[in-house]
């Protein structure tokens, strides 16, 4: 079983090494010690090692994870030697694989996007360019989904912040609720409810459309969809398109010329 090195012991991170550890990965952990108190807490629960510094993270680990923010990963990389042909796993969002190469320069390098549900083994894991030893590693994380070009890694990051902005979305259903008079609690576990039904269904599905399963069920005269007429008239997902525009945009014009 590969070795895991941890460059950068941060919120996502853990979540990582949690999820593994649920899944029952019990090759060693390598943790760098910046964020100590973290990085101790990992240690303790989780069977991991604090290492020294990056560097004996790097020595000790067959696989490495760089999970440290865009304006740390030059000052990382001045630190460190990397073993030829070892693969470094990126999580920093807008860092191109040119870009990686290029830093690091004997690494093999793969581009990875997850979300926190990786602690719960149901995320959805994205990669590129395809790899089998990444892939093999992060499979038990939830749901993968290999990438053929950067383009589509990069509209799936976009995809990856529609997952932030679903929680402002079931907020505001779940304050309309609690607004008309339902306890917070309830109201809560009927909007997630609801939404878990939709995912069920959906996924269950795979054959049909989205917008067919939601015709199937705001047939005319129903109160659906006098809600949903309500909703083409005062287009939400306008709104969400232009967000996805402004994140696409920065994503692309951080992309190598």
């Amino acid at each position: 079983m590969h070795s895991l090195g941890i460059l950068g012991v941060g919120a996502l991170t853990e979540t990582i090494v949690r999820g593994l550890r649920r899944s029952g990965f019990d090759g060693p952990i390598r943790l760098s010690p910046r964020n100590a108190e973290r990085a101790q807490v990992l240690a303790a629960e989780l069977a991991c090692e604090v290492m020294p510094d990056n560097q004996a993270v790097v020595d000790n680990a067959d696989i490495l994870l760089l999970g440290v923010r865009p304006d740390a990963v030059a000052q990382l990389a001045a630190e460190i030697r990397i073993k030829p042909g070892q693969r470094l796993l990126s999580l920093v969002a807008g860092l191109h694989l040119q870009t990686l190469q290029a830093t690091f320069a004997e690494a093999e390098c793969v581009r990875v996007m997850l979300s926190c549900a990786a602690q719960l083994n149901q995320t959805t894991v994205v990669v590129y360019p395809p790899d089998p030893t990444t892939q093999a590693l992060l499979d038990p994380l939830g749901s993968m989904v290999v990438m053929k070009d950067e383009a589509e890694f990069e509209l799936a990051t976009v995809a990856a912040c529609m997952n932030g902005w679903f929680y402002f979305l079931l907020h505001d259903l779940q304050h309309w609720l609690v607004d008309k008079g339902l306890p917070a609690d309830q109201a809560r576990m009927l909007v997630l409810g609801n939404l878990q039904d939709c995912l069920a269904s959906a996924r269950a599905n795979p054959e049909q459309t989205l917008k067919a399963m939601g015709e199937a069920i705001a047939t005319p005269g129903t109160f659906t969809a006098a809600g949903l007429d309500v909703l083409h008239h005062q287009p939400g997902s306008a709104t969400w398109g232009a967000a996805c525009e402004v994140v696409f945009d920065a994503l692309l014009n951080r992309a190598p010329r």
